[in-house]
């Protein structure tokens, strides 16, 4: 039953009907609305376009939030200000072509190869929030830490669920590619996840060994062949060159020579 001073006051009447609606943001910005209005004098049918429309902004901007927070991509990257010329190797159309996402429309993969700390992962990460600007759904992790949360998940029966949210994903970013040798059981659980993955939905691996060298990091060449092959099966590569954004040094601060 209505308050009676809502009966008196339309703006609370107008408000409580929002609130039931759930336009939440609408509701609260009315009274801002109203007073714009009162000085703008808009069209009725502007007027309620612009309260809709800040409705549908705050829930873009929560659904987005959601996606960053269940992406575990971190803050927002974007390549604003990134050093092009220090990358010969890397072709900024190429890259800003990426951005765009189509290459996660048409289901192909991107791989990003060179030295360490040449900004690879910065790129993927740029590439990964672009996506979720978009409206797709996006996981990042390790290639170490999704193989090892795929092993415990069968230790502790939720094997299917684990593997869903990892071949899932409209994009799968994988980094530190070859960062650490892997055994059979994790290579075969590595090429179940590419094998799902094949042509249906797109992945990101990002790896400081050139392909030659990835069978230095699994059990058999042959694993190296079948999982490289359906990775870069229509891919676009990306090579990283030039020197390391970050410079090991010496205990006394001296530069160490990386070649």
């Amino acid at each position: 039953m209505a308050r009676k001073t809502d009966v008196q006051d339309p703006v609370a009447r107008v408000r409580r009907l929002l609130e039931q609606l759930n336009l939440t943001t609408a509701a609260r910005r009315l009274a801002e609305l109203l007073a714009q209005a009162e000085t703008a004098h808009p069209a009725y049918s502007a007027f309620l376009h612009q309260i809709l429309e800040a409705e549908e902004g705050a829930r873009w901007e929560r659904k987005l939030q959601r996606r960053r927070r269940w992406s575990k991509l971190g803050p927002p990257v974007t390549l604003e200000g990134f050093d092009w010329a220090a990358r010969p190797q890397l072709a900024p159309q190429v890259v800003k072509e990426l951005l765009t996402c189509r290459f996660v429309d048409e289901h192909r993969n991107v791989i990003l190869v060179g030295r360490p700390s040449t900004g690879k992962t910065t790129v993927a990460k740029a590439l990964g929030h672009a996506a979720c600007a978009r409206a797709l759904s996006v996981y990042y992790a390790s290639m170490a830490e999704v193989l090892q949360t795929l092993h415990a998940a069968r230790a502790d029966g939720t094997y299917r669920k684990v593997f869903r949210r990892v071949t899932g994903p409209d994009l799968l970013l994988l980094d530190d590619a070859g960062f650490s040798d892997l055994g059979r059981d994790a290579a075969n659980e590595l090429f179940r996840v590419v094998c799902a993955r094949y042509r249906q939905r797109s992945t990101i691996v990002v790896s400081n060994l050139p392909f030659k060298q990835w069978a230095e990091f699994l059990p058999s060449p042959a694993q190296a062949v079948a999982i490289a092959d359906r990775l870069v099966d229509d891919a676009t590569i990306l090579r990283f060159s030039g020197t390391p954004y970050r410079q090991p040094r010496d205990v006394h601060g001296a530069p160490l020579d990386n070649e």
